[in-house]
């Protein structure tokens, strides 16, 4: 016997909690939680195409800096002040991936955020997968972000192209209308929401009829010939998924035109500010679309929102105040409960995480990563001169979202 006293195997025994004890500490060395951290700020990345896209993107930017604000003054992340390193996109996915990569490598963004066009999502979906880097989106609609091309680091909060498809499918369902028409910008997420709306209302009315497809280039759209060809087509119905400049020519040609006389019109996100202001009065009477009717929402959680959002910047919210809002509310509260900018301790945290939202609470979905946050479904009409939402209900995306085993059908396996 050792003239200690102690056994060698009880020796080993001690060694070898003494080394765990050493590796959990090392461990936590590695990631230290907020309290254990000497940071004073928490970086998040924020990406967006600003000068394509104004109408939305400034709005959005608005939101998020509201957002901020309010976390901060609320003691930011744990104590820890919140800033957000904003770049533009231009409108590129080369652009959005170039500047994702600038955010992660100098400047040491805990995750990375936003994106508006579904291209560009996808392609820093594809990055942050690469580099396993946590990424919020915050606009990108197409399905392929959180199902076919879905991985464990990609998140996205507003309701998808499958979600707002099932939406404005229930009342397209309603309609006498067999024969009809779409009109798509000729990119991810017009060919994806143009797909989605056709499988889901054609399942609910077997008796439709596809009698037309226009495929415009996203920003150039020649709206005459458009017109014209969807007139000679003979619809009794047209699904608009034109947004932007884009929509104020189509409807334009189309009124010119006498497209949209006796004929109905389903309509995706014309509902938003952004894209029904440029209109006035030339808005059409009765699409039934998706939207942010803000002067008609009468909830706690919306009032809180619009008090504060009129306060800071002497003007009404657009649905991208709303998105730039909730995904750095979204950012804070997964933060906060992650303790860490590990990514793995992000997706863990974000997953299943519920959260209070300007529509109520959200959750972000284990299955597929999809947050909750619904739309509002109403009908255009016009008064004093604008072009405004009416009949408007609310519609809460957890009742349409793809079933998790349809996800699984097609998600990638992590």
């Amino acid at each position: 016997m050792p003239r200690s006293g102690i056994s060698d195997s009880k020796r080993l025994l001690v060694a070898g909690l003494a080394a765990a004890a050493l590796g959990t500490a090392l461990a936590g060395l590695a990631t230290p939680t907020f309290a254990q951290s000497e940071i004073k700020e928490i970086k998040i990345g924020e990406i967006n195409s600003y000068s394509a896209l104004p109408s939305f993107t400034e709005p959005y930017r608005k939101g998020w800096q509201l957002a901020v604000e309010e976390v901060n003054a609320a003691g930011g992340i744990k104590g820890k002040k919140l800033v957000v390193v904003s770049k533009d996109d231009n409108g590129k996915p080369a652009d959005a991936v170039t500047a994702a990569n600038e955010l992660v490598a100098s400047e040491g963004v805990a995750m990375i955020s936003g994106t508006f066009f579904s291209n560009i999502g996808l392609a820093v979906s594809d990055f942050a997968k690469q580099k396993k880097v946590f990424f919020l989106a915050g606009e990108p609609l197409t399905d392929a972000i959180t199902m076919a091309s879905g991985n464990r680091y990609t998140f996205r909060l507003r309701p998808s192209n499958y979600m707002q498809a099932a939406m404005l499918a229930d009342e397209a369902a309603k309609l006498p209308a067999k024969r009809w028409a779409t009109v798509a910008p000729n990119y991810e997420y017009g060919q994806s929401a143009v797909a989605v709306f056709k499988a889901l209302l054609s399942a609910k009315r077997p008796d439709i009829q596809w009698v037309s497809e226009q495929w415009p280039p996203q920003g150039k759209i020649d709206a005459g010939p458009v017109v014209q060809a969807v007139a000679a087509d003979k619809p009794e119905a047209i699904l608009n998924v034109t947004f932007g400049p884009d929509l104020v020519k189509f409807v334009r040609e189309g009124n010119t035109r006498g497209l949209f006389k006796d004929r109905a019109v389903v309509s995706f996100l014309t509902g938003e500010p952004e894209y029904l202001d440029p209109l006035k009065d030339e808005t059409p009477e009765g699409w039934i679309v998706t939207g942010y009717p803000w002067y008609s929402i009468k909830t706690p959680e919306h009032d809180a929102f619009l008090k504060a959002y009129q306060a800071k910047f002497n003007d009404y919210p657009r649905l991208g105040s709303v998105v730039g809002y909730q995904l750095i509310k979204s950012a804070a509260a997964i933060l906060a409960k992650a303790d860490s900018t590990d990514p793995e301790k992000l997706i863990a945290a974000a997953e299943g995480i519920k959260l209070p939202s300007p529509f109520g609470e959200i959750a972000f979905r284990k299955a597929d990563h999809q947050a909750t946050l619904g739309a509002y479904v109403g009908k255009t009409s016009v008064k004093d001169g604008k072009g405004v939402m009416v009949e408007s209900v609310y519609r809460d995306g957890a009742a349409f979202m793809p079933s998790e085993a349809d996800v699984a059908k097609v998600r990638p396996k992590d």
